[in-house]
């Protein structure tokens, strides 16, 4: 009998804890602002802890079955649990969401208007992760983000030739592959496009197109560079804890 009340007082100890976690008047608020009301009521994005909606006049799109929480912004699920409140979503073009999604706390979100964002399912950013999106990124299924680490698909100037005065691209697409694990404080670039099975290693750059080296392999460097192949993150093994981070309900 003790041991039953044991257990209880634990579990609803977590699930108070859940609930507090929840900042209810940002997440009711998205959800009715941005689906209609079939969607909307089944809330299935989540916002914990503080965050500041600098805009909110894109469009999110579920391309997926719709559930409660699938989509959590400021997500608690790593070592690093204390937020520094920095959190901050600024939406003005489209995010596409494959399945459950995951951002971590404190993280920084700025998909400009006419741009393209899109996560594959059991896809994730840790914290102090930063998405900068004007043109187009995409994310494949199961691409885990570490903490620290940046996606920016521009280089925010017009650079030239001095002497042609051709032009260089401002802005160009990022892909990365299905099951791909980018480490702690990995900055990906425009033009970086990866295999599925890929690892990046720690504090890389990574600013061009990976795939013609195949899959299963390891980058890493400034600039990133084939580190070793036949090598891979063991995401079976690993499937049931992933599932359990992501997938409250």
């Amino acid at each position: 009998m003790i041991n039953f009340l044991k257990k209880r007082y634990r579990k609803l100890k977590k699930r108070n804890k859940f609930f507090w976690s929840v900042n209810w008047i940002k997440t009711y608020y998205f959800n009715y602002k941005k689906f209609p009301y079939a969607i909307a009521k089944k809330l299935p994005v989540y916002f914990y802890g503080k965050v500041k909606l600098s805009s909110i006049k894109g469009e999110i799109i579920i391309d997926a079955p719709i559930k409660k929480a699938m989509i959590g912004f400021g997500q608690n699920y790593e070592l690093v649990s204390k937020s520094k409140r920095t959190a901050q979503l600024s939406l003005d073009g489209t995010i596409v969401c494959k399945g459950h999604v995951q951002f971590g706390i404190d993280y920084f979100v700025y998909v400009a208007k006419d741009a393209y964002c899109e996560f594959g399912h059991l896809s994730s950013m840790a914290s102090n992760g930063k998405i900068i999106c004007k043109e187009k990124i995409v994310l494949g299924k199961c691409a885990r983000i570490g903490s620290e680490a940046q996606l920016i698909d521009t280089n925010f100037h017009v650079m030239f030739n001095t002497e042609t005065g051709e032009k260089h691209p401002m802005n160009a697409p990022i892909t990365l592959g299905d099951y791909n694990f980018i480490s702690n404080r990995v900055t990906i670039m425009q033009k970086t496009s990866t295999p599925n099975y890929c690892t990046i290693a720690s504090n890389s750059l990574c600013n061009k197109d990976y795939t013609h080296f195949g899959e299963n392999i390891l980058i890493g460097g400034i600039p990133a560079k084939l580190l070793k192949e036949n090598i891979s993150r063991d995401w079976e093994g690993e499937k049931e804890r992933l599932e359990k981070n992501l997938i409250l309900y």
